[in-house]
């Protein structure tokens, strides 16, 4: 019976610590609530320019759906975000010149935003955005 124990305690000691640390699958669940919070703030703060669908509106404002930008630039997706963007940029083949501002978001809120839009509309991100990345990121 002690041996018991002593199986059944490993047993969900490895099973805690494999927990905490999953990796997102390709076949992730969307309306998980991080993404939802994501979604909350891309509909506050992102929808207007580009669009409910992410398609943006073209030659104005880029879109964000099946965006190689996304896919290529992290680190400048998400220091657009944090604290906007004046530079020309290309997004699938077309050249953008609008400028965005930035949208006062905190560290957590530009994560839970990017993990949104890094995966919906076709995009795919299995390495998701955490606070403490977007912390790093300086002008």
């Amino acid at each position: 019976m002690k041996n018991l124990n002593y199986f059944s305690f490993l047993f969900l000691l490895i099973f805690a610590c494999n927990s905490s640390n999953k990796k997102i699958t390709q076949n992730f669940d969307i309306e998980s609530q991080d993404f939802l919070k994501g979604k909350e703030i891309y509909t506050d703060f992102c929808m207007q320019c580009h669009m409910d669908n992410g398609e943006g509106i073209p030659k104005i404002f880029p879109p964000l759906a099946k965006s190689d930008y996304l896919k290529n630039n992290r680190i400048k997706s998400i220091k657009a975000i944090k604290y906007g963007l004046a530079e020309e940029i290309t997004v699938n083949g077309e050249i953008y010149k609008t400028v965005m501002a930035s949208q006062g978001l905190t560290d957590q809120e530009i994560a839970d935003v990017m993990n949104y839009i890094t995966n919906s509309w076709g995009n795919e991100n299995t390495s998701l955005i955490t606070e403490e990345e977007v912390s790093k990121i300086e002008r």
